[in-house]
């Protein structure tokens, strides 16, 4: 951006920020437990808020981006509160087979949910540099695998691949790009799966598409976007055309819901994504937070973000 744009953007922030970024009332979310997760069948999926994803492979669990603090931010005293609780204590998750980091931001990258996964989690999986800082909070070496851009590892019978992304990484003044950012495949016995992280749009969709797609579900980047930041967030058509390039089958919009990260009203993600995928006929999943998808055969969910206020048991 300019250095004008930067003014304005910052104004706007943290003076005149827009009304609606935020819901006027309680997000429905469905409660787990570890017992349900336990029973669920194998190519099940869970979203527990903004970009984190419980995922069972080969009947073990995979995390992506595992965020469980209150705010994402240096800080838990300011900054971008969540909308809603998780759906599952942190505590009560199940041994985790591997965690799936896309970048160091703060909405992606906290340190209390790597402190807390440490103990049941065999393998976490980073791009360049940022496995360096997990160590730094106590994870042990062995347990972090980090890879560039097209490198691959497998584990449990997963496959994951540090795919490119069109983003950029920091947690403070002196550590701009120190360390990469990826999006991500994922490839378990009978599934395939795009984990997108951040991006704006890049050709870089079409060459993943061609070398590891078609996907059964595409976990795509669809919010805190804005025109003057398209090249870090894709706008929601952006977001469907990166989906028809990874040839992908579902789409499962991300990176919403959770925090207020932008200037447009917190439900309009869901609302843009919506209209679009109907009229260029793409399949579309949005679940509730912590509800169940078939990542083989999801289902389209409902309309939750017109429930504000409502509970669960509230919803037709």
């Amino acid at each position: 951006m300019s250095f004008k744009q930067m003014v304005e953007v910052s104004w706007a922030f943290f003076v005149a920020k827009p009304k609606g970024t935020v819901p006027d009332g309680p997000i429905p979310v469905l409660e787990l437990d570890r017992a349900t997760l336990e029973q669920a069948p194998d190519h099940s999926l869970f979203r527990l808020g903004h970009s984190t994803v419980l995922i069972k492979l080969n009947n073990q669990f995979w995390l992506t981006d595992p965020v469980f603090s209150k705010r994402a931010s240096p800080v838990q005293w300011a900054g971008p509160a969540r909308f809603h609780e998780l759906p599952i204590d942190p505590e009560e998750l199940p041994p985790i087979a591997g965690v799936i980091l896309s970048h160091n931001h703060y909405d992606h990258l906290d340190r209390a949910a790597i402190r807390m996964l440490n103990e049941k989690t065999a393998r976490f999986f980073a791009p360049l540099g940022v496995g360096d800082q997990l160590v730094r909070w106590g994870v042990p070496a062995h347990k972090v695998e980090q890879l560039d851009w097209w490198q691959s590892a497998q584990f449990a019978g997963v496959e994951v691949v540090a795919t490119p992304a069109q983003h950029f990484s920091g947690r403070g003044l002196s550590d701009g790009n120190h360390s990469l950012w990826a999006s991500w495949v994922i490839k378990g016995p009978g599934a395939r799966i795009f984990f997108s992280g951040d991006t704006g749009y890049f050709d870089g969709f079409k060459a993943i598409g061609q070398a590891y797609g078609p996907f059964d579900l595409t976990l795509m980047e669809t919010g805190a976007y804005d025109e003057r930041w398209a090249y870090v967030h894709m706008q929601p058509e952006q977001t469907l055309q990166a989906h028809l390039d990874l040839r992908g089958r579902w789409l499962l919009p991300i990176h919403n819901g959770t925090f207020d990260l932008a200037l447009h009203p917190w439900q309009q993600p869901f609302e843009r994504i919506s209209a679009l995928a109907l009229e260029g006929n793409v399949p579309l999943s949005t679940p509730l937070m912590g509800e169940r998808v078939d990542i083989l055969a999801p289902h389209a969910g409902p309309r939750w973000w017109e429930q504000t206020g409502s509970t669960v048991a509230d919803m037709p």
